[in-house]
């Protein structure tokens, strides 16, 4: 082995190494927050603590922290998914969505209930009852990028 990965290993034989460790990916969430390396710090703090209690070899360190890291991100995913964080704004990512209710432009008439409308700077295709160019509707929906108008 060459001396770098013979420095790993000497840190990694002892506890504080791993406790080193899962402290340093807990700020790492603290500055980059992803909600994945808490998770892996969490499997990393037990691990030393394990260490600490019983005098373990190194490959055995780490195919314990290799089980705890998948066994906390699962179970990190499960608590997440029964407990989701409440958006202030549940729209946010839903450009279509947030667009009902707002009245536009249609741009290219709207015949056998197909056309173009103007949002904003923007030109979106839209579904409807017929409408002529320069018509005034509504948007009462979204399907993917085709609003859904009605006469305003």
């Amino acid at each position: 082995m060459d001396a770098g990965m013979t420095g790993w290993l000497a840190m990694l034989d002892d506890h504080w190494g791993w406790l080193v460790f899962a402290a340093l990916l807990a700020m790492g969430e603290v500055v980059i927050p992803g909600v994945f390396l808490i998770w892996v710090a969490l499997a990393a703090a037990v691990t030393g603590l394990v260490a600490l209690a019983f005098p373990i070899s190194v490959p055995l360190q780490l195919l314990l922290f290799a089980g705890l890291c998948l066994l906390s991100v699962w179970g990190g995913r499960r608590w997440y998914t029964a407990n989701p964080v409440d958006s202030q704004d549940p729209l946010l990512n839903d450009r279509a969505a947030r667009l009902v209710g707002e009245v536009v432009t249609v741009v290219e008439p709207i015949d056998n209930g197909r056309g173009r409308v103007k949002v904003g700077d923007g030109v979106w295709s839209c579904r409807g009852p017929d409408a002529p160019m320069g018509a005034r509707v509504r948007v009462t929906g979204a399907e993917g990028s085709v609003l859904t108008v009605e006469p305003a």
